[in-house]
Protein backbone atom coordinates (compact mmCIF):
# COMPACT_ATOMS: atom_id res chain seq x y z
CA UNK A 1 0.00 0.00 0.00
CA UNK A 2 2.85 2.48 0.86
CA UNK A 3 4.46 1.59 -2.72
CA UNK A 4 0.80 2.54 -4.55
CA UNK A 5 0.46 5.99 -2.76
CA UNK A 6 4.81 6.94 -2.97
CA UNK A 7 3.85 5.55 -7.00
CA UNK A 8 0.65 7.69 -6.89
CA UNK A 9 2.67 10.79 -5.32
CA UNK A 10 5.38 10.74 -8.24
CA UNK A 11 2.65 10.90 -10.99
CA UNK A 12 0.59 13.89 -9.62
CA UNK A 13 4.57 15.77 -9.19
CA UNK A 14 4.55 19.01 -10.64
CA UNK A 15 7.36 17.26 -13.30
CA UNK A 16 5.90 14.41 -14.13
CA UNK A 17 2.34 14.91 -14.10
CA UNK A 18 2.19 16.27 -17.79
CA UNK A 19 3.89 13.54 -19.16
CA UNK A 20 1.30 11.32 -17.40
CA UNK A 21 -1.68 13.09 -18.73
CA UNK A 22 -0.51 12.89 -21.85
CA UNK A 23 0.45 9.18 -21.68
CA UNK A 24 -3.34 8.85 -20.39
CA UNK A 25 -4.92 10.62 -22.80
CA UNK A 26 -3.04 8.71 -25.47
CA UNK A 27 -4.18 5.41 -23.95
CA UNK A 28 -7.88 6.79 -23.91
CA UNK A 29 -8.00 7.54 -27.00
CA UNK A 30 -6.58 4.23 -28.61
CA UNK A 31 -9.09 2.51 -26.44
CA UNK A 32 -11.73 4.45 -27.40
CA UNK A 33 -11.17 3.94 -31.05
CA UNK A 34 -10.85 0.01 -30.07
CA UNK A 35 -14.03 0.12 -28.92
CA UNK A 36 -15.77 2.12 -31.25
CA UNK A 37 -14.47 0.55 -34.53
CA UNK A 38 -13.86 -3.07 -35.88
CA UNK A 39 -10.24 -3.90 -36.38
CA UNK A 40 -8.68 -0.50 -34.56
CA UNK A 41 -7.33 -2.12 -31.97
CA UNK A 42 -4.27 -4.13 -33.72
CA UNK A 43 -1.04 -4.09 -33.99
CA UNK A 44 0.25 -2.69 -37.13
CA UNK A 45 -3.06 0.20 -36.51
CA UNK A 46 -0.48 1.11 -33.95
CA UNK A 47 2.75 0.97 -35.93
CA UNK A 48 1.11 2.63 -38.43
CA UNK A 49 0.94 5.97 -36.20
CA UNK A 50 4.75 5.46 -36.14
CA UNK A 51 5.29 5.24 -40.06
CA UNK A 52 2.72 7.97 -40.90
CA UNK A 53 4.39 10.25 -38.26
CA UNK A 54 7.91 9.20 -38.40
CA UNK A 55 9.03 12.89 -40.11
CA UNK A 56 6.53 14.69 -37.53
CA UNK A 57 8.41 12.77 -34.74
CA UNK A 58 11.82 13.74 -35.85
CA UNK A 59 10.88 17.72 -36.33
CA UNK A 60 8.87 17.52 -32.91
CA UNK A 61 12.51 16.54 -30.94
CA UNK A 62 14.26 19.36 -32.47
CA UNK A 63 11.54 21.42 -31.77
CA UNK A 64 11.58 20.15 -27.70
CA UNK A 65 14.75 21.22 -27.60
CA UNK A 66 14.24 24.74 -28.49
CA UNK A 67 11.20 25.24 -26.70
CA UNK A 68 12.93 23.64 -23.37
CA UNK A 69 15.65 26.15 -23.66
CA UNK A 70 12.79 28.82 -23.98
CA UNK A 71 12.67 29.69 -27.27
CA UNK A 72 10.55 28.56 -30.29
CA UNK A 73 11.21 27.50 -34.05
CA UNK A 74 8.85 28.50 -37.00
CA UNK A 75 11.57 27.63 -39.74
CA UNK A 76 10.98 24.09 -39.12
CA UNK A 77 8.02 23.09 -42.09
CA UNK A 78 10.14 25.11 -44.65
CA UNK A 79 13.41 23.31 -44.23
CA UNK A 80 11.06 19.95 -44.50
CA UNK A 81 9.78 21.22 -47.66
CA UNK A 82 13.54 23.01 -48.23
CA UNK A 83 15.35 19.40 -47.68
CA UNK A 84 13.21 17.47 -50.24
CA UNK A 85 13.31 20.08 -53.05
CA UNK A 86 16.95 19.76 -52.82
CA UNK A 87 17.44 16.00 -52.34
CA UNK A 88 14.85 16.04 -55.80
CA UNK A 89 17.15 18.43 -57.66
CA UNK A 90 21.11 16.72 -56.44
CA UNK A 91 18.70 13.25 -57.21
CA UNK A 92 16.85 13.57 -60.76
CA UNK A 93 18.72 16.37 -62.36
CA UNK A 94 22.69 15.55 -61.12
CA UNK A 95 22.08 12.19 -60.12
CA UNK A 96 23.95 12.20 -57.38
CA UNK A 97 24.28 9.08 -54.77
CA UNK A 98 21.33 9.29 -51.99
CA UNK A 99 24.63 8.44 -49.69
CA UNK A 100 25.98 11.77 -50.52
CA UNK A 101 22.72 13.79 -50.72
CA UNK A 102 22.04 13.04 -47.43
CA UNK A 103 25.01 14.40 -45.63
CA UNK A 104 24.53 17.83 -47.86
CA UNK A 105 21.20 17.95 -46.69
CA UNK A 106 22.01 17.29 -42.82
CA UNK A 107 24.65 20.02 -42.62
CA UNK A 108 22.66 22.45 -45.17
CA UNK A 109 19.95 22.24 -42.07
CA UNK A 110 22.46 22.22 -39.29
CA UNK A 111 24.18 25.60 -40.37
CA UNK A 112 20.74 26.91 -41.36
CA UNK A 113 19.47 26.73 -37.59
CA UNK A 114 23.30 27.76 -36.02
CA UNK A 115 23.04 31.05 -37.95
CA UNK A 116 19.21 31.57 -36.59
CA UNK A 117 20.29 30.60 -33.00
CA UNK A 118 23.21 32.74 -33.38
CA UNK A 119 21.10 36.07 -34.77
CA UNK A 120 19.14 35.72 -31.70
CA UNK A 121 21.63 35.47 -29.71
CA UNK A 122 24.48 38.02 -29.83
CA UNK A 123 21.75 40.18 -31.42
CA UNK A 124 19.15 39.48 -29.08
CA UNK A 125 16.25 39.46 -31.41
CA UNK A 126 13.34 37.56 -30.78
CA UNK A 127 12.69 34.36 -31.84
CA UNK A 128 9.91 34.15 -33.30
CA UNK A 129 10.75 37.11 -35.58
CA UNK A 130 14.21 35.46 -36.34
CA UNK A 131 12.37 31.88 -37.50
CA UNK A 132 9.63 33.61 -39.00
CA UNK A 133 12.41 35.35 -41.27
CA UNK A 134 13.91 31.76 -41.65
CA UNK A 135 10.46 30.11 -42.45
CA UNK A 136 9.69 33.06 -44.95
CA UNK A 137 13.46 32.85 -46.40
CA UNK A 138 13.96 29.03 -46.87
CA UNK A 139 10.26 28.60 -48.44
CA UNK A 140 10.93 31.36 -50.69
CA UNK A 141 14.60 29.20 -51.98
CA UNK A 142 11.91 26.43 -52.45
CA UNK A 143 10.21 28.15 -55.17
CA UNK A 144 13.63 29.81 -56.49
CA UNK A 145 14.92 26.41 -57.10
CA UNK A 146 12.00 25.57 -59.06
CA UNK A 147 8.07 25.64 -59.08
CA UNK A 148 7.27 22.37 -59.99
CA UNK A 149 6.65 18.93 -57.41
CA UNK A 150 10.07 16.67 -59.11
CA UNK A 151 9.52 12.99 -58.91
CA UNK A 152 12.27 11.06 -57.24
CA UNK A 153 12.94 7.57 -59.45
CA UNK A 154 16.48 6.98 -58.40
CA UNK A 155 16.49 2.92 -57.19
CA UNK A 156 18.39 3.75 -53.81
CA UNK A 157 15.61 6.07 -53.11
CA UNK A 158 12.79 3.99 -53.72
CA UNK A 159 14.04 0.45 -52.16
CA UNK A 160 14.29 2.67 -48.69
CA UNK A 161 11.23 3.80 -49.17
CA UNK A 162 9.84 0.01 -49.97
CA UNK A 163 11.94 -1.30 -46.86
CA UNK A 164 9.80 -3.52 -44.37
CA UNK A 165 10.53 -4.72 -41.25
CA UNK A 166 8.52 -7.03 -39.58
CA UNK A 167 7.84 -6.71 -36.16
CA UNK A 168 5.64 -9.57 -34.51
CA UNK A 169 2.32 -9.73 -36.79
CA UNK A 170 3.13 -6.23 -38.15
CA UNK A 171 5.77 -4.13 -40.11
CA UNK A 172 7.72 -0.75 -39.69
CA UNK A 173 9.63 1.29 -42.49
CA UNK A 174 13.20 2.37 -42.66
CA UNK A 175 11.17 5.74 -41.51
CA UNK A 176 10.23 4.54 -38.14
CA UNK A 177 14.00 3.06 -37.60
CA UNK A 178 15.28 6.48 -38.27
CA UNK A 179 12.85 8.21 -36.20
CA UNK A 180 13.50 5.50 -33.21
CA UNK A 181 17.69 5.64 -33.78
CA UNK A 182 16.66 9.57 -33.19
CA UNK A 183 14.34 9.46 -30.73
CA UNK A 184 17.12 7.32 -28.32
CA UNK A 185 19.51 9.94 -28.89
CA UNK A 186 17.68 12.73 -28.32
CA UNK A 187 16.66 11.20 -24.75
CA UNK A 188 20.66 9.97 -24.33
CA UNK A 189 21.48 14.18 -25.15
CA UNK A 190 18.60 15.97 -22.96
CA UNK A 191 19.22 13.60 -19.54
CA UNK A 192 22.58 11.96 -19.53
CA UNK A 193 24.74 14.98 -20.90
CA UNK A 194 26.35 18.55 -20.04
CA UNK A 195 24.44 19.64 -23.24
CA UNK A 196 21.05 18.69 -22.17
CA UNK A 197 21.45 20.18 -18.54
CA UNK A 198 22.57 23.33 -19.94
CA UNK A 199 19.41 23.61 -22.29
CA UNK A 200 17.03 22.93 -19.36
CA UNK A 201 19.49 25.35 -16.98
CA UNK A 202 19.05 27.84 -19.73
CA UNK A 203 15.40 27.54 -20.20
CA UNK A 204 14.77 27.69 -16.76
CA UNK A 205 16.69 30.90 -15.96
CA UNK A 206 19.19 32.20 -18.56
CA UNK A 207 20.69 35.03 -16.61
CA UNK A 208 21.19 32.94 -13.77
CA UNK A 209 22.54 29.94 -15.99
CA UNK A 210 25.17 33.29 -17.56
CA UNK A 211 26.15 34.20 -13.58
CA UNK A 212 27.12 30.65 -13.11
CA UNK A 213 29.39 30.49 -15.86
CA UNK A 214 27.06 28.10 -18.16
CA UNK A 215 28.21 28.56 -22.18
CA UNK A 216 24.80 30.10 -22.66
CA UNK A 217 25.67 31.27 -26.66
CA UNK A 218 26.85 27.82 -27.23
CA UNK A 219 23.64 26.40 -25.58
CA UNK A 220 21.55 28.43 -27.61
CA UNK A 221 23.07 28.36 -31.17
CA UNK A 222 23.72 24.32 -30.57
CA UNK A 223 20.52 23.79 -29.79
CA UNK A 224 18.56 25.75 -32.83
CA UNK A 225 21.25 23.77 -35.02
CA UNK A 226 20.13 20.74 -33.65
CA UNK A 227 16.68 21.70 -34.28
CA UNK A 228 17.80 22.68 -37.92
CA UNK A 229 19.47 19.06 -38.57
CA UNK A 230 16.33 17.41 -37.18
CA UNK A 231 14.09 19.34 -39.36
CA UNK A 232 16.67 18.41 -42.44
CA UNK A 233 16.56 14.68 -40.98
CA UNK A 234 12.57 14.70 -40.90
CA UNK A 235 13.00 16.18 -44.40
CA UNK A 236 14.99 13.28 -46.02
CA UNK A 237 12.85 11.32 -43.94
CA UNK A 238 9.57 12.98 -45.20
CA UNK A 239 11.14 12.53 -49.00
CA UNK A 240 11.49 8.23 -48.69
CA UNK A 241 7.41 8.56 -47.99
CA UNK A 242 6.31 10.09 -50.79
CA UNK A 243 9.43 10.04 -52.95
CA UNK A 244 8.82 14.05 -54.48
CA UNK A 245 9.86 17.07 -53.99
CA UNK A 246 7.91 20.44 -53.76
CA UNK A 247 7.70 23.81 -52.25
CA UNK A 248 4.71 23.43 -50.98
CA UNK A 249 5.44 20.49 -48.24
CA UNK A 250 5.79 20.63 -45.24
CA UNK A 251 3.38 23.66 -44.66
CA UNK A 252 1.58 23.82 -41.42
CA UNK A 253 4.24 21.32 -39.92
CA UNK A 254 5.79 23.94 -37.45
CA UNK A 255 2.18 24.57 -35.79
CA UNK A 256 2.13 20.29 -35.78
CA UNK A 257 5.50 20.24 -34.44
CA UNK A 258 4.72 22.54 -31.62
CA UNK A 259 1.80 21.21 -30.77
CA UNK A 260 2.64 17.54 -30.18
CA UNK A 261 5.69 18.98 -28.09
CA UNK A 262 3.84 21.23 -25.57
CA UNK A 263 0.97 18.34 -25.50
CA UNK A 264 3.70 16.26 -25.16
CA UNK A 265 4.40 18.03 -21.60
CA UNK A 266 6.56 20.75 -22.79
CA UNK A 267 6.30 23.62 -21.12
CA UNK A 268 6.18 26.87 -23.35
CA UNK A 269 7.84 29.14 -20.73
CA UNK A 270 11.29 26.52 -21.16
CA UNK A 271 12.70 24.45 -18.59
CA UNK A 272 10.50 21.82 -18.32
CA UNK A 273 9.99 18.61 -20.69
CA UNK A 274 10.62 15.11 -21.50
CA UNK A 275 12.03 14.06 -25.22
CA UNK A 276 9.75 11.28 -25.02
CA UNK A 277 6.68 13.03 -23.95
CA UNK A 278 6.67 14.32 -27.54
CA UNK A 279 6.37 10.87 -28.91
CA UNK A 280 3.44 10.41 -27.17
CA UNK A 281 2.14 14.02 -28.39
CA UNK A 282 2.96 12.59 -31.81
CA UNK A 283 0.85 9.64 -31.25
CA UNK A 284 -2.20 11.41 -30.00
CA UNK A 285 -2.20 13.23 -33.22
CA UNK A 286 -1.93 10.36 -35.25
CA UNK A 287 -4.53 8.79 -32.93
CA UNK A 288 -6.85 11.64 -33.90
CA UNK A 289 -6.73 11.36 -37.41
CA UNK A 290 -6.64 7.32 -37.81
CA UNK A 291 -10.10 7.84 -35.39
CA UNK A 292 -11.27 10.11 -37.93
CA UNK A 293 -10.57 8.22 -41.59
CA UNK A 294 -11.99 5.26 -39.82
CA UNK A 295 -14.84 6.60 -39.05
CA UNK A 296 -15.31 7.83 -42.90
CA UNK A 297 -18.29 10.62 -42.33
CA UNK A 298 -16.36 13.51 -40.50
CA UNK A 299 -14.29 16.08 -42.06
CA UNK A 300 -10.59 16.19 -42.00
CA UNK A 301 -11.22 19.57 -40.25
CA UNK A 302 -11.88 17.93 -36.59
CA UNK A 303 -8.46 17.36 -36.55
CA UNK A 304 -7.37 20.42 -36.19
CA UNK A 305 -10.17 21.57 -34.11
CA UNK A 306 -9.66 18.92 -31.55
CA UNK A 307 -6.12 19.85 -32.15
CA UNK A 308 -6.57 23.00 -30.84
CA UNK A 309 -8.79 22.35 -27.59
CA UNK A 310 -6.58 19.55 -26.70
CA UNK A 311 -3.52 22.47 -26.81
CA UNK A 312 -5.77 24.92 -24.50
CA UNK A 313 -6.56 22.35 -22.55
CA UNK A 314 -2.71 21.86 -22.22
CA UNK A 315 -1.88 25.02 -21.65
CA UNK A 316 -4.64 25.64 -19.23
CA UNK A 317 -2.85 22.77 -16.88
CA UNK A 318 0.55 24.23 -17.62
CA UNK A 319 -0.26 27.40 -15.76
CA UNK A 320 -1.95 25.84 -12.77
CA UNK A 321 1.23 22.94 -12.48
CA UNK A 322 3.33 26.27 -12.57
CA UNK A 323 0.93 27.94 -10.17
CA UNK A 324 1.56 25.02 -8.03
CA UNK A 325 5.06 24.53 -8.29
CA UNK A 326 5.83 28.30 -7.87
CA UNK A 327 3.31 28.09 -4.24
CA UNK A 328 5.59 25.19 -3.00
CA UNK A 329 9.09 26.28 -4.20
CA UNK A 330 9.83 22.81 -4.91
CA UNK A 331 12.99 22.58 -6.58
CA UNK A 332 13.56 19.73 -9.06
CA UNK A 333 15.81 17.85 -11.65
CA UNK A 334 16.30 17.60 -15.38
CA UNK A 335 12.89 18.44 -16.36
CA UNK A 336 11.69 19.54 -13.13
CA UNK A 337 10.66 23.57 -13.13
CA UNK A 338 14.07 25.13 -11.95
CA UNK A 339 14.51 28.07 -9.06
CA UNK A 340 15.85 30.98 -10.52
CA UNK A 341 19.05 32.72 -8.28
CA UNK A 342 17.04 35.26 -6.92
CA UNK A 343 14.24 32.81 -5.68
CA UNK A 344 17.86 30.83 -4.13
CA UNK A 345 18.87 33.91 -2.51
CA UNK A 346 16.31 34.41 -0.09
CA UNK A 347 17.32 31.50 2.19
CA UNK A 348 17.96 28.27 0.52
CA UNK A 349 21.15 26.64 0.56
CA UNK A 350 23.09 25.42 -2.53
CA UNK A 351 22.68 21.49 -3.04
CA UNK A 352 24.30 18.65 -5.39
CA UNK A 353 20.45 18.24 -6.92
CA UNK A 354 20.73 22.18 -7.44
CA UNK A 355 23.57 21.80 -9.51
CA UNK A 356 21.66 19.56 -11.41
CA UNK A 357 19.30 21.66 -11.80
CA UNK A 358 21.16 24.46 -13.38
CA UNK A 359 23.53 22.38 -15.47
CA UNK A 360 26.55 21.99 -13.54
CA UNK A 361 28.64 18.96 -13.39
CA UNK A 362 28.39 17.47 -9.75
CA UNK A 363 32.46 18.34 -9.20
CA UNK A 364 31.43 22.10 -10.54
CA UNK A 365 28.56 22.26 -7.21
Amino acid sequence: MRRFFSACAHIVDPRTLPIAVTILLFCALFGFGSVMYTGFFSWQVLLDLLVDNAFLLIVAIGMTFVIVSGGIDLSVGSIVALTTIVEAVLSERLHMSVWIILPIVLLMGTVFGAVQGALIHFFRLQAFIVTLAGMFFARGLCFLITTQSITITDPTFRAISAFRLDIGVGSVTANVLIAFVALVLAIYIAHFTRFGRNVYAVGGNARSALLMGLPVAHTRIGVYALSGFCSALGGAVFTFYVLSGYGLQGQGMELDAIAATVIGGTLLTGGVGYVIGSLFGVGILGTIQTLITFDGTLSSWWTRIVIGALLCAFCLLQRLIERHAKSVRRPGGTGAVVTSGRERAHGEPSTASDSHVIGRAPGQA
